[in-house]
């Protein structure tokens, strides 16, 4: 299994008002798939995100992506991880204003040991036209995929995306979920997605329901439709 988390514990305070953001949770993902995580704000969507991603340690559990043992790794070890094996797609885009679009995806590129080819990855992204633009004349979709883009270019194994819709219109947003289907499909990524929006589901693999830390609905999607129906 590509991603094995077995008996996450991670929580906050001790004793009777201890919180728990992820309880007792355990849940194995597959290669080359997309996965939408779902759950209201406090059900532990962000603290698994971070665990997945390397930005956070568990208390307690194990958790293996890859084959790679990421509980125990040292916090040099953990930074290795992330640029190495791991990609991040945030809701606010985190672009460097005072470079241009392939400027701000070269910066990665730079320090990714395998990177993709640049000219391949704007094509699939549908930014070639874009490369010399600035993030402050480009609109919010566009900085999205700008975006992924930087994220995909490191050739990552896993490709996590947090809330990547929710500050896009309608339009916006199925542009991007497009684009991150077409990005699964054209290089195999392993691909999370963490959403508090339910249409999202309708394009995973699997779905994974999360309530007060624990995971208490996981299933493979047997009706996918593709982003380009989904009722946004």
């Amino acid at each position: 299994m590509f991603i094995s988390l077995k008996d996450a514990v991670k929580k906050y305070g001790d004793g009777e008002t201890a919180v728990y953001a992820l309880d007792h949770a355990s849940v194995d993902l597959e290669e080359g798939k997309i996965c939408v995580i779902l759950g209201p704000s406090g059900s532990g969507k962000s603290t698994l995100l971070n665990m997945l991603g390397g930005l956070d340690t568990l208390d307690s559990g194990e958790l293996t992506v890859a084959g790679r043992k990421v509980t125990g790794l040292s916090a040099d070890q953990r930074t290795d991880y992330r640029r190495m094996d791991v990609g991040f797609v945030f809701q606010f885009y985190n672009l460097i204003p005072d470079l241009t679009v392939e400027e701000n995806i070269e910066v990665v590129a730079d320090i990714s040991e395998y990177p993709l080819d640049m000219e391949e990855v704007l094509s699939a992204l549908d930014i070639v036209k874009y490369r010399k633009r600035f993030p402050r004349e480009l609109s919010g979709g566009q900085q999205q995929r700008v975006a992924i883009a930087r994220a995909m270019i490191k050739n990552p194994k896993l490709l996590l995306c947090d809330e990547l819709t929710g500050a896009l219109d309608t339009k916006s947003s199925r542009s991007v979920l497009q684009f991150i289907e077409r990005m699964n499909e054209r290089f195999g990524t392993t691909v999370v997605i963490i959403t508090h929006n339910e249409a999202i589901a309708g394009m995973a693999d699997r779905v994974i329901r999360l309530k007060d830390g624990q995971i208490f609905k996981n299933y493979t999607n047997e009706q996918k439709i593709t982003a380009d129906n989904l009722v946004l």
